[in-house]
């Protein structure tokens, strides 16, 4: 009895963990960047759900690149609360400036599968 109790724990604890982003979530990002500021890239954009089940605490990582593909500098940004199936939900996020950084990508590094609750 406790194996089998055991078992359905670790199946929820995988079920409600957070997970980060890969090719195959069902995210699309879109981004512009704006270089105005001498310090700091500002980054915004918006994160779509092209999934059917809602996403939870929602995260982007946004990274400056040199011509390598090597990450030079990184920020982070909290999305939204939950983002349900076809909806979508802005960001901005600041990465700091590095003269070498020759691009800029931005993806989803946080979320969670869960269900979206009305206020």
């Amino acid at each position: 009895m406790n194996a089998r109790f055991a078992v359905i724990v670790m199946a929820l604890l995988a079920l409600f963990a957070p997970v980060g982003a890969s090719a195959q979530d069902p995210f699309r990002v879109t981004h512009s960047v704006d270089k105005s500021n001498s310090a700091q890239t500002r980054i915004t954009g918006t994160v779509s759900n092209e999934g059917r089940l809602d996403a939870v605490d929602v995260y982007v990582t946004a990274e400056a690149i040199d011509g390598s593909g090597k990450t030079v500098a990184r920020g982070i940004s909290f999305v939204s609360p939950g983002i349900a199936p076809g909806r979508s939900a802005s960001f901005t996020v600041s990465v700091p400036v590095v003269p070498n950084a020759t691009g800029y990508r931005v993806r989803v590094s946080g979320f969670r599968f869960g269900g979206l609750q009305s206020p």
